[in-house]
């Protein structure tokens, strides 16, 4: 739990002098601001996927799996309400912390939450470092991630607001929860199944760019279960014998 707890500070003193620093920026800046952080966003994103999936045996089909995991899983999202559920959870906080009546801080609230939730928790650094940390106490990926999350919460709070650090609440359930049970989940999940378990995170980290583009909203909380229907998929093609999956 250390790199979790690592984490969570880094991202508090992020915060904390993005909200400082955003007071003082005038409107322009921040969507600058807004729009670098989508494009480095985007770009993260498409190094993590080329990342996860680069010298995996049956590259293609793995790919598929993840392309495949996504449908089904936002199907399934959509039915559950994962993102209107994310949504009010943000907006219970908001109103519980913040106490705005401003209909347009509480959508901002909402936005930091959210968008700060999903970069920080759905990429390939949370997963792996988390069970590094777990499995061996080894928690220096994560402190890499630490590190590069301080940053970035400075970035998206100094445009979005305090709602990003509530994040933390995110980061103990996700991160903590790996790490805790990290001794489980190694024995369940083979290298191919974290492959594309990471390419999916990664396709959704790159959907959170478009959405700090104003590219395209996307309700992307509804393509949550894809981070498990993938594994899954890739369980059951390497029980039926298909090469890579095994």
């Amino acid at each position: 739990m250390t790199g979790t707890l690592l984490n969570v500070v880094t991202v508090l003193i992020g915060t904390a002098l993005g909200v400082l620093l955003g007071q003082r920026l005038p409107e322009r800046m921040r969507e600058t601001v807004l729009s670098g952080l989508g494009m480095s966003t985007i770009a993260y994103a498409a190094l993590n996927i080329v990342d996860a999936l680069a010298g995996q045996p049956n590259a293609p089909l793995k790919f598929i799996v993840v392309l495949l995991s996504l449908l089904f899983g936002g199907v399934v999202g959509e039915l559950l309400d994962l993102d209107g559920a994310l949504h009010r959870l943000g907006a219970a906080l908001e109103r519980r912390f913040a106490r705005s009546a401003d209909a347009e801080r509480t959508a901002r609230f909402i936005r930091g939450f959210i968008t700060a939730s999903l970069v920080f928790c759905v990429g390939p650094m949370a997963v792996l470092g988390s069970l590094q940390d777990g499995l061996r106490g080894d928690y220096s990926l994560l402190a890499i991630k630490s590190t590069l999350d301080g940053f970035a919460s400075l970035a998206f709070a100094a445009s979005l607001g305090v709602g990003v650090g509530f994040s933390i609440l995110t980061i103990l359930v996700v991160q903590g929860g790996i790490a805790l049970l990290a001794g489980q989940i190694q024995a369940l999940f083979s290298p191919p199944m974290l492959a594309v378990l990471s390419a999916t995170g990664a396709v959704l980290i790159f959907g959170i760019g478009l959405s700090l583009l104003d590219l395209k909203r996307i309700r992307l909380a509804n393509y949550l279960p894809a981070l498990l229907i993938g594994p899954a998929a890739v369980a059951i093609l390497g029980a039926l014998g298909v090469a890579g999956f095994a």
